[in-house]
């Protein structure tokens, strides 16, 4: 599916959160949103999510004004990873991945069989055996992490949002998860904190500062000295890894 956002600006009693941010996202790729805290990063997938209206601009799904697709049929196409979930529901793992097929049967229509073995392979393939009779309220943060975007893969969606998914999960994890969603053929825009991370896996990056998008394209074209300068106030030193990758060395804050 291909993701476009058109000239999105949103304030919230008068502070802008977003303004004029254009976003063109090619259909399978993986695409990066960067930026320090309150650069609009949330913001923006909220939007594209259909959970806020812009002020002004529109989004496009395959050329489609998303304003104009009903929710059930949305519910089949995006699914959505927010960076925080509730802790204390009472459900079970397994019950809590089936909430990712309700858009896909009928109203009114039961669990099938099918749907609890597909269910019980998505947690084996994410590396979750035996997760499935657990309590969602058992779990750690990254456990619940790592179930939620199992959850949103099992929904088989054509775009995939998540905001900071590797926020609560160790090295190996982090790394398990962006190389399996750089391989999804969904398309998939991620709000990421670690640059390296976001530069060795996103196809683009949108650099984001102040709601407004300062560059955007690929890794190497996007993460410059001066650019991250300018965002985060922090001097680096850009270099290529051994994939032809850039590699950000974060060197020390710039004063004053």
């Amino acid at each position: 599916m291909r993701l476009r956002a058109e000239q999105i600006s949103w304030a919230v009693r008068g502070t802008p959160l977003l303004a004029d941010v254009t976003l063109d996202a090619a259909p399978g790729t993986l695409v990066g949103l960067l930026g320090p805290n309150g650069s609009g990063k949330s913001s923006l997938l909220r939007v594209l999510a259909g959970l806020q209206r812009p002020d002004t601009g529109r989004v496009l799904l395959d050329g489609v004004d998303a304003t104009t697709v009903p929710r059930r049929a949305l519910a089949r196409t995006l699914a959505l990873v927010s960076q925080h979930t509730a802790a204390d529901v009472d459900m079970s793992v397994r019950d809590v991945l089936l909430l990712a097929r309700i858009p896909h049967r009928p109203l009114l229509a039961a669990t099938t069989a099918a749907e609890v073995a597909a269910a019980e392979q998505a947690l084996a393939d994410a590396g979750l055996p035996g997760f499935a009779d657990r309590r969602w309220s058992s779990l750690s943060g990254g456990e619940r992490q790592r179930v939620d975007i199992t959850r949103a893969l099992l929904q088989q969606p054509r775009l995939l949002l998540l905001d900071e998914p590797t926020n609560h999960l160790d090295i190996r994890h982090q790394l398990e998860l962006l190389h399996r969603l750089a391989a999804e053929p969904t398309t998939v825009i991620a709000a990421l904190h670690d640059i390296n991370l976001a530069a060795r896996f996103c196809d683009q990056i949108v650099l984001l500062h102040a709601g407004r998008v300062v560059a955007a394209g690929p890794p190497a074209q996007v993460l410059t000295p001066a650019r991250i300068a300018e965002v985060y106030d922090v001097h680096a030193q850009v270099d290529d890894d051994p994939d032809g990758r850039p590699y950000v060395h974060l060197r020390h804050i710039i004063q004053g």
